[in-house]
């Protein structure tokens, strides 16, 4: 299926306590974000599988309404993402296997890898996925054990060497929308930009906005 990464959410729990995470991600997609994952390292299967369900629900209503499709990525719960219903699947270097992923959820579901460096591009099996995850681009506290981060430049350099398309995540913000376009990356994956913030439908509208206003990569 086609898909945005523009503004890609990544869901947080913790940071989405007090307004909660369905009212986060309906909010931020009425703001102009194009992709949600669902991430929750704790919770049950059960109520990862119960919230997944409305949150497909939610987001199939807000295609019928507004005629933007917006897919629903489960992170890393193969079983997770095949109880709900959603459109596809995010996992890590030590995750789900990419290839048992693609097996399970067949072709036309979206298949995403994050990678952190050169060797894990080289290694990655880059024909059964639909996008890349880049980063760290910084420094987060949203994934305490993340990798070091590759800045800017490494970003560049792992776009260029990527035939697939790729996604920025780490530490962004509205304000890095330019030079994560410049380096040929399609979208900023998100997750304090939106969650935990006053208003998610706002902040969703502001990275929306700085990205499309932001010049394409030469």
């Amino acid at each position: 299926m086609e898909f945005d990464l523009s503004v890609y959410l990544v869901t947080d729990t913790d940071l989405c306590s007090e307004a909660g995470v369905e009212h986060t991600v309906e909010e931020a997609v009425a703001g102009g974000a194009t992709i949600v994952q669902l991430r929750d390292k704790l919770a049950s299967d059960e109520a990862m599988i119960e919230l997944a369900r409305r949150l497909k629900d939610a987001l199939d209503d807000h295609a019928e309404l507004h005629g933007r499709r917006v897919p629903l990525i489960i992170n890393d719960r193969l079983n997770v993402a095949l109880e709900s219903g959603a459109d596809g699947l995010h996992v890590g270097q030590n995750d789900t296997a990419v290839r048992d992923a693609r097996e399970a959820m067949g072709e036309e579901a979206i298949i995403g890898l994050s990678i952190n460096n050169a060797e894990q591009l080289t290694k990655a099996p880059l024909e059964l996925l639909d996008y890349v995850g880049f980063g760290p681009v910084f420094a987060t506290q949203s994934k305490a054990d993340h990798s070091a981060p590759i800045g800017f430049e490494g970003l560049a350099a792992l776009v260029e060497a990527c035939p697939m398309p790729g996604v920025a995540i780490g530490g962004v913000k509205a304000e890095h929308a330019e030079a994560i376009k410049q380096s040929g990356a399609r979208g900023m994956a998100v997750v304090s930009a939106i969650c935990g913030q006053p208003s998610p439908r706002e902040a969703a509208q502001t990275l929306a906005q700085r990205w499309q206003a932001a010049p394409k990569a030469p």
